[in-house]
């Protein structure tokens, strides 16, 4: 049986180089071919015309563009916000989000099919997990919103130029942290300055608090922030909606995160699911206080998205704003509250992808 093609995605820079050397091909070819992946956006080697025929052969034969084809895209009222959900070539789905603000554009990516930790209020954990996404795939993802805003962009004569892809959040389907091997070679494909360029100060990691994971950040420094999904303060709390909290409890999660901002000198995201009468009391804030005093951090509250698997509704407006005053007058800890974008096509983590598999 002959191997599958290699995605050309799955490579960094230096990996499709030294690939060109066992071949016997100019670097320079391995650097017009990057260009064309990451500069061009070509999505076939017909789209490379400065490559030399030889160099076509060779790729045709044993590689392939890991284009992502949309099964379904949709288009939120607002206009700010479009959901993917992307077919792999094994017939599973994942969802991409790219979401529009005021003069950044944001690729919110998946990681994995489906999810293993099993948050309660989460899509994507009702789901279940079904396997890791390859760094390719997840690179995929973000080129294909870069690839998006290219066609929607104003002509090349056009004065003012389109937008284009800035930042990077892994947020979508899967525990970054799951997967941490794919994800460190998607990123370190993705940060190339010479090609999408994204920025580290422009990534963000979430976890759902896998201590290895954080651990291991705290010692390999990769330039991204990192957001911890914290939801509760107290163990019991949190154990009810984040079953992992059970294998690494909350105070073995704090002493991890601790670390990891000793190690790096950054500060963490910790986010806050505001779910109304469970955790949006102005006690839930000062529990959350408590627990942060002293660590460079700062509370992301996030209103919950509904999915149908969880009963529980969003904390209001006013719970919030209650929050953010107790955390700012009593403890001088930062906090935001997330916009709310595409509630109405369903963007939050794996609803697109329950919905369309009823």
């Amino acid at each position: 049986m002959s191997a599958a093609p290699l995605n050309l995605y799955d490579l960094t820079r230096e990996e499709l180089r030294a690939r060109f050397a066992g071949w016997d091909f100019s670097p320079v070819h391995a650097a017009r071919l990057w260009s064309y992946l990451y500069v061009t956006l070509a999505d076939s080697f017909a789209a490379m015309p400065e490559l030399p025929a030889k160099v076509q052969v060779r790729l045709a034969a044993e590689t392939r563009i890991g284009r992502l084809a949309t099964a379904l895209a949709t288009d939120s009222s607002d206009g700010f916000t479009r959901k993917y959900l992307l077919a792999l070539d094994d017939g599973e789905r994942i969802e991409t989000v790219r979401m529009q603000f005021d003069g950044r554009v944001t690729a919110c990516v998946s990681s994995q099919v489906g999810c293993a930790m099993g948050c309660v209020f989460c899509a994507t954990g009702q789901m279940g997990y079904t396997r890791h996404l390859t760094a390719g795939e997840i690179v995929g993802q973000a080129v294909h919103v870069a690839r998006a805003l290219r066609e929607n962009s104003p002509p090349a004569t056009s004065p003012v130029a389109g937008p284009r892809l800035r930042n990077l959040v892994l947020m979508g389907m899967g525990e970054p942290l799951h997967n941490y091997e794919a994800v460190m070679q998607a990123l370190a494909i993705l940060r190339d300055p010479a090609g999408l360029a994204l920025g580290g100060e422009r990534i963000t990691l979430s976890t759902v608090g896998v201590v290895p994971g954080i651990l291991r950040l705290a010692r390999e420094k990769p330039p991204l922030h990192l957001a911890v999904s914290l939801h509760a303060a107290t163990q019991a709390e949190r154990a009810a909606l984040v079953p992992v909290a059970k294998k690494w409890p909350l105070d073995v999660l704090m002493e991890a995160c601790r670390t990891y901002s000793a190690e790096t000198g950054r500060r963490i995201f910790y986010e806050w699911t505001l779910i109304e009468g469970q955790n949006d009391s102005a006690e839930h804030a000062r529990a959350v206080g408590r627990l942060l005093h002293g660590m460079p951090a700062q509370v992301n509250l996030i209103p919950l998205n509904p999915t149908a698997g969880y009963a529980g509704t969003p904390g209001r407006t006013e719970a919030a704003r209650r929050f953010q005053k107790i955390l700012a007058e009593e403890f001088a800890l930062p906090s935001t509250v997330r916009q709310r974008r595409g509630i109405d096509i369903a963007a939050g983590c794996g609803q697109l992808a329950v919905a369309e598999a009823g």
